[in-house]
């Protein structure tokens, strides 16, 4: 057994993962890579943003073609072993196994990175074939195909983490291109390769002829219409509603419902239309029996927000609507390997994307959903966000005044966004009040589940506040332009939108006060008004 050739770590490494507690099967990515072997698409990169199965997928390739271990058993548990071609794969290949991520001992340059993979290659190659005359001063490229020469054998690759260089501050852009020439001799052209497969989060730079890796197929978070491997990463409903339906089974008192569990991570979606999750984020909440922030937010999370607060291309205004809700119209661009220089706002947005920060659909992008929605409402209240920043901490302020019907308070607020002249808003429509209702009530998320242009009673409201247990108090707000305060509460009395909340069961049930809130602006007179009424439940019911 080798290092990086035929090595049993793999196996090893996903036998654990089948025995968690909370493990899914996605074996099924094997039946996308049995037909491309010893063929023109055998070349395979895909990209998924941290924590979406990429390691695990790459273990289990690994785990099931290498004849450096026996994984039948494991296996013969999984869905793949009802695949025709089962046998005829099942641990009947070379395969060298690498993880890019993994850095030498005192590692300070390129030259000491790259020549620890080689060595350790080329050790591996010199042992495992004595009778090819490899010595570990020749270039892997070189002992590879002498091999294939001699033995007729082939290699599957299989790299993970191949963006590695990219991220690390070890590297610059001389090392990164350096790098990419060194997988291209290893891998272009060569007929030693059965299947390379690469998994990574950056996508390669192969939109020009002149690419180094331009031989690869490529599967990202950007793709729209391919269904290849879009279910193999990430959890499907399907998959969550099994997971949520053991987890409810064996869980005394469950902390949350799926419905809620859907809200939180959720959000992305496959070539299909199918809802694809947050594996880890999923896991670790049904694990801990506790909805939270699972998911990192380090390394280039952070790099993209420096962008955000820096307002290139008016990106943060693009942010305050996705947070109110909006999906909003964008130009997806090729981002890759070699472009990590955001110059434009479709740059911007096209790197969230990549990173899992964005989800998208028929050319417009939002916040997934409540897990990353949490972030950016942190983001728009960093101090480098402005005028933004400091509506975002008056928020406190207005849901406590919306409470104690201190209109005063609320129409000061308001036109605090109107004095410092938001760019966001013109106010000529009440989508614009939403982008600021959803900016002034930023805090209330902390107690409130917040649904915008919610089904109720004989129509749709603009805003319900659901409470959050221990809070008993619900609010039903109501966005005009050009209109009095009482005839937004008219509205939401005589369609009945309180309906929606009396309808509740369980320990959803509202069972305190349901307040009635009217937000108004007079383009006129540019000024806000607002109203606030308690309503009685007890005689509320369809006529």
């Amino acid at each position: 057994m080798g290092y990086y050739l035929n090595n049993n770590v793999c196996h090893e490494a996903y036998k654990y993962i089948t025995q968690m507690e909370y493990f899914v099967d996605k074996s099924e990515i094997l039946e996308e890579l049995f037909p491309v072997l010893n063929t023109e698409n055998r070349f395979v990169c895909i990209t998924r943003p941290r924590r979406f199965g990429k390691t695990a997928a790459a273990n289990l390739i690994s785990s099931f073609f290498s004849r450096g271990c026996d994984s039948r058993e494991l296996f013969f548990r999984l869905k793949i072993k009802d695949n025709p071609y089962f046998e005829e794969h099942i641990n009947r290949h070379n395969v060298i196994f690498i993880d890019f991520s993994k850095m030498p001992f005192l590692c300070e340059d390129y030259n000491t990175y790259i020549s620890a993979v080689v060595k350790k290659l080329m050790k591996d190659l010199a042992e495992q074939y004595p009778q090819c005359g490899v010595t570990e001063t020749d270039a892997p490229w070189d002992a590879l195909e002498m091999i294939r020469s001699k033995t007729g054998e082939r290699f599957i690759f299989v790299m993970d983490e191949w963006d590695f260089i990219f991220h690390d501050n070890t590297f610059d852009e001389k090392d990164q291109f350096k790098f990419l020439r060194f997988l291209q001799n290893l891998l272009k052209s060569q007929a030693y390769v059965e299947m390379a497969y690469m998994t990574g989060i950056l996508p390669i730079a192969k939109y020009s002829s002149g690419s180094p890796l331009n031989m690869f197929n490529e599967y990202t978070m950007a793709d729209t219409g391919i269904a290849r491997f879009s279910t193999c990463f990430g959890f499907t409903d399907k998959e969550v509603l099994d997971l949520y339906q053991k987890y409810s089974a064996v869980t005394e008192k469950a902390g949350f419902s799926f419905q809620e569990l859907k809200i939180w991570y959720d959000g992305y979606q496959t070539a299909d239309g199918e809802s694809v999750y947050n594996p880890r984020s999923v896991i670790r909440a049904l694990s801990e029996n506790h909805l939270g922030t699972y998911w990192s937010s380090t390394g280039p999370y952070d790099e993209i927000f420096f962008y955000i607060n820096h307002n290139l291309h008016e990106v943060k205004e693009d942010i305050v609507r996705m947070v109110a809700g909006e999906w909003i119209e964008v130009s997806i661009k090729n981002f890759t390997a070699e472009t990590m220089e955001l110059h434009s706002r479709e740059d911007i947005f096209s790197a969230m994307l990549v990173y899992g920060m964005l989800t998208h659909k028929d050319g417009k992008i939002a916040i997934p959903n409540k897990e990353l929605m949490l972030k950016y409402e942190e983001v728009l209240q960093r101090r480098e966000m402005g005028y933004i920043a400091k509506l975002a901490k008056r928020s406190q302020e207005m849901l406590h005044a919306t409470l104690q019907g201190d209109t005063r308070t609320m129409e000061e607020i308001l036109s605090l966004a109107h004095d410092t002249e938001i760019p966001i808003l013109n106010y000529s429509s009440e989508s614009d009040l939403s982008a600021l209702v959803n900016l002034v009530y930023l805090s209330a998320r902390d107690s409130y589940r917040i649904e915008r242009e919610d089904r109720a009673g004989k129509g749709y409201a603009d805003f319900i506040f659901y409470p959050i247990p221990p809070v008993e108090t619900a609010l039903i707000l109501e966005l005009k332009v050009d209109a009095e305060p009482e005839t937004a509460l008219e509205q939401i009395q005589e369609k009945k939108y309180a309906l929606r909340l009396k309808e509740m069961t369980g320990e959803r049930k509202v069972k305190g006060r349901v307040l009635a809130a009217a937000l108004t602006y007079d383009r006129k007179t540019k000024t806000h008004r607002c109203a606030v009424k308690e309503l009685d439940m007890s005689s509320l019911q369809y006529r």
